[in-house]
């Protein structure tokens, strides 16, 4: 039994093109069949072009202890997406991101393998630059890596990551291509299953 202590957290459903329909706790939205709902993901690079991967906390209650993107969550309800993408930055990374910038949007609806939980989100993208130290919440982070394109690929054949990972990622790569450069080779047979 899949238990969270933020039960009275809400999210905004979405219909296939955004716009808002309602809302729903956010256990039930996961729960299967899941429910489409407004959601972010973001992608942070360092002044080298290195992309920041963390690796979730291992006492999460959904893809606990897997590798994700730099950071990732939900808008509170009345709460645009961006404003949302820089608050959770600032609380799990304990930096503040520069030059952030939407990258797009994408679906997608899979299932967590171990929990059983359902990601159904319509997904806004992120892009932006991060200057360490980090300053990282253990209760949201256990630890980060930096990557270069070659590294994440090889990275991923050893290592769990998010069941939508690959999904973001994929989306967001024009927007990275623009954010950090082609010098990075950012593409997606760099970068692996993408």
């Amino acid at each position: 039994m899949i238990s969270i202590s933020a039960g009275t957290v809400v999210l905004e459903l979405v219909d296939e093109a955004g716009a808002t329909i309602g809302q729903a706790e956010k256990l039930a939205a996961h729960t299967a069949p899941g429910q489409l709902h407004r959601a972010f993901s973001v992608f942070l690079f360092d002044r080298t072009g290195r992309m920041l991967v963390q690796r979730r906390s291992l006492t999460k209650y959904h893809s606990p202890g897997v590798w994700s993107n730099s950071c990732c969550g939900h808008p509170f309800l009345g709460e645009l997406p961006y404003e949302a993408a820089a608050r959770r930055v600032s609380e799990e990374l304990g930096v503040t991101p520069r030059d952030l910038k939407g990258a797009g949007t994408t679906q997608y609806h899979c299932t967590d393998p171990d929990s059983g939980l359902i990601e159904r989100e319509y997904n806004h993208l992120f892009v932006g630059m991060v200057d360490p130290p980090l300053n990282i919440d253990p209760t949201e982070v256990v630890e980060f890596r930096f990557f270069t394109p070659p590294e994440l690929r090889e990275w991923r054949v050893e290592h769990t990551f998010s069941v939508w990972f690959s999904t973001v990622l994929a989306a967001a790569l024009p927007g990275i291509r623009r954010a950090v450069g082609n010098a990075q080779h950012w593409e997606p047979e760099t970068v692996g299953h993408a």
